[in-house]
Parts: C-alpha cells; sequence; structure tokens
C-alpha cells in the first residue's frame, strides 16, 4: 500500500500513554513509506537533556534555567536502517534507548506541560510536516499540531492493560520494575496530560477512537489501513 502515485494525507494518532501509540505509528508508515514524526520521544528527548542539567527530578523543577537552556536543544530523526526505522538524537547524539528509561517517563509530563517547550517542539513539527505523506503520534497532534489531518485517530486502553504491556516491555529489557508503580505511574499521567493548562490531552471533535484493550497489533494496523483507504479515496 505505498504507491506512490497515491494522494499523501496526515495522520495524527493521539490518546493515553502506554497505549502502543509509535509502535502502531512507526509500523504505519512504514506499511504506507511515509515519514514517522515520534512527538513523545522529542518531549522525552527534552526531558532527557534537563534531567541530565539536574533542572527536573525528585518532584522539582527550575523552570527559570529550562527557559533560559531551551533554546540550546535541537531535536532530529535520523533513519536507521538495520531496524527500519527512524530514531530520535538529541543534539547530535543518538538517545533512542536512553529517553525510554523510567525517570524519564517519570518527569516529561511535567516537562511537556510547559508552553515554551511545546510550542519550540510545535514548530519543528510543523516544518517536518509540510509536505505531507506523515505519521505522527502524540497528545495533541490533531488538536494542535495538525487540526486539519486528514486522518486523526484517538488511541486508548484500560490503564491495567496499558501497565502490564509497559511492564511486560521492561522486564524483557531486563530492567528491575515494579507493576504497581508502572499503573501509578500511568494514571498519575493520564491525569496530569488531561488537566494540564497548556494544550490538554483530549479527542478532536472529527477524531477516531480506536480502543485496542484486546485487540492484536494486527488487528489494529488492519483496522487503520482501512481509515487509510477511506481518506485516500476521498475528494
Amino acid at each position: 500500500m505505498n504507491d506512490s502515485s497515491e494522494k499523501k494525507i496526515i495522520i495524527a494518532i493521539d490518546g493515553y500513554s502506554s497505549c502502543g501509540k509509535s509502535t502502531v505509528a512507526k509500523e504505519l508508515a512504514r506499511q504506507l513509506n511515509y515519514i514517522f514524526i515520534d512527538s513523545g520521544a522529542m518531549y522525552r528527548a527534552v526531558t532527557l537533556f534537563f534531567l541530565r542539567e539536574g533542572l527536573v527530578g525528585n518532584g522539582k523543577i527550575n523552570l527559570p534555567a529550562i527557559l533560559e537552556k531551551l533554546q540550546l536543544i535541537r531535536i532530529s530523526f535520523i533513519f536507521n536502517a538495520a531496524t527500519s526505522h527512524n530514531e530520535v538524537f538529541l543534539n547530535g547524539e543518538n538517545v533512542e534507548m536512553e529517553i525510554r528509561q523510567l525517570a524519564v517517563a517519570q518527569n516529561v509530563s511535567q516537562i511537556a506541560a510547559i508552553a515554551e517547550v511545546r510550542q519550540l517542539l510545535v514548530a519543528q513539527q510543523q516544518e517536518m510536516g509540510r509536505s505531507k505523506g506523515i505519521v505522527m503520534d502524540g497528545r495533541d497532534i490533531g488538536t494542535v499540531v495538525f487540526p486539519s489531518a486528514e486522518l486523526k485517530i484517538f488511541m486508548t486502553a484500560d490503564p491495567r492493560i496499558r501497565a502490564k504491556r509497559r511492564y511486560d516491555e521492561m522486564i524483557a529489557k531486563k530492567e528491575s520494575v515494579d507493576f504497581d508503580e508502572i499503573l501509578t505511574n500511568i494514571t498519575e499521567r493520564d491525569r496530569y496530560d488531561e488537566t494540564r493548562a497548556e494544550s490538554p490531552l483530549r479527542r478532536a471533535a472529527d477524531a477516531i477512537v480506536l480502543d485496542n484493550s484486546y485487540m492484536t497489533r494486527e488487528e489494529q494496523f488492519a483496522w487503520i489501513l482501512d481509515k487509510v483507504r477511506e481518506k485516500r479515496n476521498e475528494n
């Protein structure tokens, strides 16, 4: 389904944390031969930068210092032929693995709620999407970044199922984790993302809801590809 003669569209995938948005978006981009922009990875990379600087962590955040250093951050994506996926780079350094650590997950919502951080990254994201033919996932893609995207999908799943998926993923990486801690992190992120003042998590009015609690990845891809076909065939 990657015929270059077909109309290219922007696909915005929003939803709750640990719903598998990035996994679905990456595979969808690969199948369509589209560019994948991982907005969550961009916010995680910014969070990693400030964790390294000691400006966030342990429930504290040094906002003045963060705003002062914000313009030092440059996020980019470079295609890895070995994995067939784009990987995120922070100021030229590959941080694809490091941004997936729990310490980053525990602090990313605070960083993502800063208006100036979102403004900086949204501008970068919109520049990436000028030529269309992209898939992008996050919390506010269909509402803020690409409000005129042709296809908007809002993903959700039961919190305990999302926690179990995250737990299994981290155990597979041989990390020492606690299920209850992960569940707490997920529910707190949901609440924080929904209630933050800057670009809160919400479903766009024209977004299609995908509850993948009991769906396999294959079933999700098939469902979304059907929606892509419908949008491409629209005049």
